[in-house]
């Protein structure tokens, strides 16, 4: 393989933020406290949309809220989930781009902030083998504890999952002859930057001025 395509998640191969829609669904069901949960959790999305979001202390939260349930619960809220939100928002334009980095034998992973039990079955969905995401800790029974593994794999910690997930393959950036990295946010500038082929996928204000002023292509695959 002498390509690499990495994708953001949310809002960039999907028109909505699967972390906060977890949120928000969990809400709807009545699984957890609707008053607190809600107001939280909003904050925490305006905070990210701002880019003032600290990631520890937004996983803490995310994390110890899956901590409150047994994994067969879990799993059953997520089906449930992956049936009325992330279904729906799987848009054909997105499979589609996923799907011609595939045919032509890139190496292909999804790069994500949000954390692993919330969206490797969405990575499945696109038929996306490798995933960097949040490592929740869990049981030997398969419950979450709340801990978070590791660094956050957002800014500056995608940089350093994608580089560890290479290694482990003893390849590095410059192994590959192109790099592709699509994402919507200013956020991901760090690892935007060292990638060959940056793209500005429906990309926020922020990433939109980076994107004009450095000649990066800004891709619309949906608009959200």
């Amino acid at each position: 393989m002498t390509t690499l395509a990495l994708f953001d998640l949310d809002h960039t191969l999907l028109p909505i933020d699967s972390d906060y829609e977890w949120g928000r669904f969990l809400v709807r069901t009545g699984a957890v406290d609707v008053a607190a949960f809600e107001a939280r959790n909003a904050a925490f999305f305006l905070q990210y949309q701002a880019g003032t979001l600290d990631p520890v202390e937004y996983l803490q939260f995310a994390l110890g809220t899956l901590a409150q349930f047994k994994r067969h619960e879990l799993d059953a809220l997520h089906r449930n989930f992956m049936r009325d939100v992330i279904t729906p928002a799987l848009l054909p334009q997105a499979l589609a781009l996923v799907k011609r980095h595939q045919d032509a034998g890139d190496l292909v992973a999804i790069v994500t902030a949000t954390n692993r039990f919330v969206t490797a079955p969405i990575a499945r969905a696109f038929d996306i083998a490798h995933l960097l995401a949040a490592e929740p800790e869990f049981t030997s029974d398969g419950k979450v504890t709340g801990n978070l593994l590791g660094v956050p794999t957002s800014g500056i910690g995608k940089v350093v999952h994608t580089q560890a997930w290479l290694a482990a393959m003893n390849r590095t950036l410059e192994s590959f002859e192109r790099s592709y990295f699509y994402s919507d946010s200013h956020n991901d500038l760090p690892l935007m930057s060292l990638v060959t082929d940056p793209v500005a996928t429906n990309p926020n204000r922020q990433l939109t001025g980076h994107a004009q002023a450095h000649g990066w292509p800004i891709l619309k695959l949906f608009n959200d």
